[in-house]
């Protein structure tokens, strides 16, 4: 199977979210997937409460037993940037180890779940953005949005990005924790697609329990297989 990145319009825009549905869904069809996030920031180890890697770890079950450490090649506190949190911790991210890491798992497992750290233009290194590393991988690359209000210029300035440097998006998925008016949403799903030619895959709403999503969650993820997007 095609490896997936899961980039996002900015951060807090759901990607964790989109994730973690990806790797439970993956499970579910007898896959054998590996969430790796590269870069991690605002926390101090990937064993941490707020670790993207640790919450997917929680609430997915055939992982609770399995080491977030895995899934993170760096780690930084501060929340920000990951070349400026790693200059304030005296360090550098070095871009060929994660190529290598990147490699090593893909050749491993089947998909891997790669998710970005923050918007896709998001400075790593001298020179090198969130995009660059995307780049690197081959991986079929899913944009997370959210579903409401400025969407549509956050969406499609990522999408300009993306194909800037060749990457064309799979899917865009819309992620509405805020509630939106579905008129809004459909709105915004009409502008994104009229104007990129991206299709937007569907809408992941509000979840109260991340262990045992309700169904409705999955469909922009079967949408995503049956359309054969991925």
């Amino acid at each position: 199977m095609n490896d997936l990145y899961v980039a996002g319009t900015d951060t807090g825009v759901g990607k964790t979210v989109l994730s973690l549905l990806l790797m439970q869904f993956l499970f579910e069809q007898g896959k054998r997937p590996f969430y790796l996030k590269p870069l991690q920031t605002g926390c101090k180890t990937p064993r941490d409460e707020d670790s993207d890697a640790a919450f997917i770890y929680r609430h997915v079950e055939s992982l609770r037993d399995g080491d977030p450490g895995e899934s993170v090649i760096y780690c930084f506190a501060n929340p920000k940037a990951p070349f400026f949190a790693a200059r304030d911790e005296g360090s550098a991210i070095d871009l060929k180890l994660m190529e290598r890491i990147v490699a090593e798992k893909s050749r491993a497992y089947s998909p891997l779940v790669i998710e970005a750290a923050g918007g896709v233009l998001v400075p790593v290194a001298e020179g090198t953005l969130i995009v660059d590393i995307m780049q690197t991988t081959g991986a079929k690359v899913l944009i997370a949005a959210r579903a409401g209000l400025g969407t549509i210029n956050h969406t499609l300035l990522s999408i300009e990005a993306l194909q800037a440097r060749g990457i064309k998006p799979a899917a865009i998925i819309f992620i509405d924790a805020a509630e939106t008016p579905p008129e809004m949403i459909a709105e915004n799903r009409e502008a994104i697609e009229a104007c990129s030619g991206i299709k937007v895959a569907g809408v992941i709403g509000r979840i109260a329990d991340f262990s045992h999503p309700p169904r409705d969650s999955y469909r922009p993820i079967e949408f995503l297989f049956r359309e054969g997007l991925v």
